[in-house]
């Protein structure tokens, strides 16, 4: 009889729900066909999280800046290879630990965002992150003009948002990292065109598949308009009020929002401006049975994002899981996708193009209904959980190999190096 390969320990340092970003979620979502593959340990620099996540697997809370490699070892059961995935994205609330952890331990950065220009930005301003390390870093990754760019963003001269495009920063969190997986072919490149030498992967976002989807047909009354998530300034959404208001007086229409807004009093004074109290709703962040809700509802939902932030969308998954229709800027991931599954905009014609799409849907109010069903399907097709648990651990057992090999090839050239020593200077050397 055969012995079984011991598994291998996977630590998952990440958000973890109830933490309000689509990351935490992804955690979640993928936990029961990870765990089913390899002993998860799930690591947390929250005191809270939702204890259904212990049917899987061991939680831990740590400390980001006193947590040694040994902390990790101690915690898991078996003998193994393990390995450290280090989740970063784009928010400082969720982020800014795990930035300080990158700096100085060596993982596989599970890369959700390209452009991380405003977590370091808003890192530091909450005293969560050195200004030093941040200046250094983006004058050896951009040069004297990424130095003077970042002076600009601490000082209020330029946001964060305006130069992550030609900067986007992840290079910065990459600095000692073992390997990055990427969830989108632009994003993979993006990272091999800048550290080539440096394993990486491309996974697919996974979203478990749910069942048919059921659409609430509403043939009758307002158009519904959708948008959801960790809503920032490159979602435009003031680009969608604006475009709202521009509409004939005779367009009726419900525009709900529901998710977390960067700056709430900006929206809502924008909203009374505009004049749209009686048509926009905002809802902040809701349960998730909530949101599938209005999702089957949904006439159009607005998925857009300028700049693009080099991600795969956890959002757009879930509205495709859904059958719904999205509206999408063409850049980045989104561009790289088929033409039958989302509605396209173009930055550059922005508003134009919404208020077209949104006169043909108050017309047309089954116009979405073949695009949903074609998202649907490619959805079925290349996101599903049980590809990503296996192949995140075959990565996961190809770094650890790699990293052993590269450790003995270490210890070997230390050896070599003490046999040409002087011996009197190696015995000093022994007894520091």
């Amino acid at each position: 009889m055969t012995a079984q390969t011991p598994r291998p320990t996977i630590h998952w340092i990440s958000p973890l729900p109830p933490a309000e970003t689509d990351i935490a979620h992804y955690t979640s979502r993928i936990l029961p066909e990870l765990s089913a593959k390899a002993e998860v340990i799930l690591w947390t620099d929250e005191r809270e999280w939702d204890l259904s996540l212990e049917k899987y697997c061991t939680v831990k809370s740590f400390d980001p800046d006193t947590v040694c490699p040994r902390d990790f070892t101690a915690a898991r059961t078996g003998d193994g290879t393990e390995v450290l995935f280090l989740h970063i994205g784009n928010s400082w609330v969720y982020h800014a630990g795990f930035l300080r952890l990158a700096q100085r331990m060596p993982t596989v950065v599970v890369l959700h965002d390209l452009a991380i220009q405003e977590l370091m930005v808003e890192a530091i301003r909450a005293s969560e992150w050195d200004a030093g390390t941040y200046f250094a870093g983006m004058e050896k990754w951009y040069g004297a003009a990424g130095l003077e760019q970042a002076r600009a963003c601490l000082d209020g001269r330029e946001q964060a948002s305006n130069i992550s495009g030609a900067m986007p920063g992840f290079e910065l969190v990459l600095e000692n990292a073992l390997a990055v997986l990427t969830h989108t072919q632009f994003a993979h490149e993006a990272v091999q065109q800048k550290r080539p030498r440096l394993a990486s992967k491309v996974l697919p976002l996974p979203f478990p598949i749910g069942r048919e989807p059921y659409r609430k047909g509403i043939s009758t009354g307002p158009l519904r308009l959708l948008q959801f998530g960790w809503i920032g300034p490159n979602r435009r959404l003031e680009q969608v009020l604006e475009a709202l208001a521009q509409m004939p007086p005779d367009f009726d229409y419900r525009f709900d929002v529901m998710g977390k807004l960067w700056n709430p009093d900006l929206i809502y004074n924008k909203i009374s401006q505009l004049g749209l109290s009686q048509r926009v709703f905002l809802h902040g962040f809701v349960a998730e049975p909530v949101l599938d809700d209005a999702l089957r509802q949904a006439h159009l939902v607005l998925n857009l994002r300028h700049p693009s932030m080099g991600e795969a969308s956890g959002s757009q998954l879930r509205i495709w899981n859904a059958g719904a229709p999205a509206a999408v800027t063409r850049e980045g991931w989104y561009a790289s996708l088929p033409e039958n599954v989302v509605c396209f905009i173009d930055q550059d014609k922005e508003v134009a193009q919404l208020q077209a799409l949104f006169k043909k849907l108050s017309v047309e109010r089954d116009a979405g209904k073949t695009l949903g069903l074609a998202g649907r399907a490619y959805f079925e097709a290349n996101h599903a959980p049980n590809i990503y648990a296996k192949e995140l651990v075959r990565f996961a057992d190809d770094i650890a190999l790699t990293a052993s090999q590269d450790l003995a090839v270490q210890l070997r050239q230390e050896q070599l190096r003490k046999r040409k020593m002087h011996p009197e200077l190696q015995k000093r050397l022994e007894a520091l």
